[in-house]
C-alpha cells in the first residue's frame, strides 16, 4: 500500500478549502490500507514537507490546489518535479478560472493543466451563467451536491465490478470546473463531461503516463483532475458545510442516492493503486 500525502496549497483557513474540508477523501483511502498524512502548508516561505517531498519516503502526492496562483514556491516545484523523476505518482486537483494556477510551473504536468488567458473572449466559453463574476474556464457539470454523467473514454481508471457496465458512470458535480487538456506527448484523456448549460464536452481527468524528464528518463505517474470539488467533503455532503463564499444553492442528488457515490469510491481507489505502479523500475 502507498504512503500518501494529501496537501494542500493554502495554510489553514476555517473559511476556504483547507485540507479538514477532504477529511471524507483521506478516510476512503485509509479504509484502502494507504498510509495518509492530511495537512495544509506551512505559513510563510517554503512549505518544509513539500520542498523535501522528493527526498521523503512519501509514494504520492495529491495535491489540492486550492490557491489562486502563489500556491507553490520555486523550490517546492523542483521537490515536485524531482519526485515524480524518482517514480512518486502525483495528483493535482484545481478549479475554474485561475484557482490553482501555482501548478502551471510543475512542467508537463502544468502544461496539461490551463488556467485563464486574456485572449480568450471569456463570453464565447463561460458555461457558468449564473456566476459572472468567474470567467473562462468555468465549466458547469450541475450543481453540488448532485452527481454528474460521465463520458467513459475507455481508461483503466474508470473500471469497476460495482455495476453491471463495469464502468464508473457517475462523478460529483460542481458549477464551475477547470480545464485540463492532453495536448501534451503522453496524456491521454480518462473521462469526460458535458456542460449542463451549454452542452460542451470538456475533459474531468487527464493521466500522464509514459512522461519523459529532459535528459530522458522516466516520470511517476501523475493525473491531472478538472476540480477539486470532485473529492471534497461538501461535494459528497453537502450537510458537512462549505466556505461562506459558496453561495449556489446545493442539489440533493448524492443524498437521495448515495449508492452511485459508493461506485465513484472505486475511482479514488483506482487512482492510489494506478499512481504507483507495482514495476519497481519506474523513475529510475
Amino acid at each position: 500500500m502507498a504512503r500518501v500525502l494529501l496537501q494542500t496549497t493554502i495554510p489553514f483557513d476555517a473559511q476556504d478549502w483547507s485540507v479538514e474540508r477532504f477529511s471524507m477523501l483521506a478516510d476512503v483511502l485509509r479504509v484502502a490500507g494507504h498510509q495518509v498524512v492530511a495537512r495544509n502548508r506551512a505559513r510563510g516561505g517554503d512549505d518544509p514537507v513539500l520542498a523535501g517531498l522528493d527526498r521523503s519516503d512519501f509514494d504520492q502526492l495529491w495535491l489540492l490546489a486550492v490557491d489562486t496562483g502563489a500556491g507553490l514556491t520555486e523550490r517546492e516545484c523542483g521537490a515536485i518535479a524531482g519526485f515524480r523523476r524518482r517514480g512518486g505518482g502525483v495528483l493535482t486537483a484545481r478549479d475554474h478560472q485561475d484557482l490553482g494556477r501555482c501548478l502551471s510551473a510543475l512542467g508537463s504536468l502544468g502544461g496539461v493543466n490551463r488556467f485563464h488567458d486574456e485572449s480568450v473572449d471569456p463570453a464565447d466559453l463561460r458555461d457558468d451563467m449564473d456566476n459572472p463574476e468567474i470567467s473562462w474556464p468555468n465549466y458547469h457539470s450541475g450543481a453540488n451536491g448532485d452527481y454528474q454523467p460521465v463520458l467513459d473514454c475507455g481508461h483503466e481508471l474508470l473500471a469497476t465490478a460495482a455495476v453491471c457496465s463495469g464502468r464508473i458512470e457517475w462523478f460529483p458535480a460542481h458549477p464551475h470546473e477547470g480545464l485540463v487538456t492532453a495536448e501534451v506527448p503522453g496524456a491521454r484523456v480518462v473521462a469526460q463531461g458535458r456542460s449542463a448549460t451549454t452542452g460542451r464536452v470538456f475533459n474531468l481527468a487527464v493521466a500522464l503516463d509514459g512522461d519523459r524528464a529532459a535528459d530522458g528518463s522516466m516520470l511517476g505517474r501523475a493525473l491531472a483532475c478538472s476540480t477539486f470539488h470532485h473529492f471534497a467533503d461538501y461535494n459528497w455532503d453537502v450537510e458537512r458545510g462549505a466556505p461562506d463564499f459558496v453561495t449556489e444553492r446545493p442539489g440533493r442528488g448524492i443524498k437521495d442516492d448515495p449508492a452511485r457515490l459508493d461506485v465513484f469510491f472505486d475511482y479514488v481507489r483506482n487512482i492510489a493503486r494506478w499512481l504507483t505502479p507495482t514495476d519497481p523500475g519506474r523513475g529510475e
